[in-house]
């Protein structure tokens, strides 16, 4: 490979979206995202998630009225995936990691396909509504939605100028030592 950095672009390129024009979203794009969603590493192969692809308005506005100000990004958002996991004693933090890992591959996946996505957070009191409003059967909750949709031209603006959106590579990434 010549340029390592070239390929490793898209994941460079993938940040948080939260405001979306009206544009729908294409099913087969949200059907491609469900599938990287699903194909993503969870400790011991689990597979602990399910995912339910959200495209009504309405649902997605009660969501983001529950939550606010975590949940902003489905105020305009015009689809959305929802991560369930079970509640288990002793799997919370492995269950978060497998959460989270299916949540940054829907956001990388979505800014390869050209779409905005920003990971939306329910606090602990605004799950059983949601859980409730999705169907979502006991022992799952869902913590984490996925907004999706077409970034407005401000979302595509940079919020730092360039250089500035990430500490100095020489604060943050050590050769075999802290500090080395």
């Amino acid at each position: 490979m010549s340029d390592p950095s070239a390929a490793v672009q898209p994941l460079l390129q993938a940040r948080q979206v939260r405001e979306y024009t009206d544009e729908p979203v294409d099913p087969a794009q949200l059907g491609a995202l469900a599938d990287v969603a699903r194909w993503s590493g969870s400790s011991q192969n689990s597979q602990p998630w399910r995912f339910i692809l959200i495209r009504e308005t309405a649902t997605l506005r009660t969501i983001a009225e529950a939550g606010v100000p975590q949940t902003r990004s489905l105020l305009t958002a015009r689809a959305a995936i929802a991560i369930a996991v079970a509640e288990e004693k002793g799997r919370g933090i492995s269950r978060a990691y497998d959460e989270g890992r299916a949540a940054e591959r829907i956001l990388v996946g979505a800014s390869m396909l050209g779409l905005g996505a920003g990971v939306a957070w329910l606090v602990a009191d605004v799950r059983p509504k949601v859980g409730e409003l999705l169907g979502v059967p006991e022992p799952y909750f869902v913590r984490t939605v996925v907004a999706l949709g077409h970034p407005t031209q401000r979302a595509r603006q940079p919020k730092s100028s360039p250089g500035d959106a990430r500490l100095p590579r020489e604060e943050t990434v050590f050769e075999e030592r802290w500090g080395g």
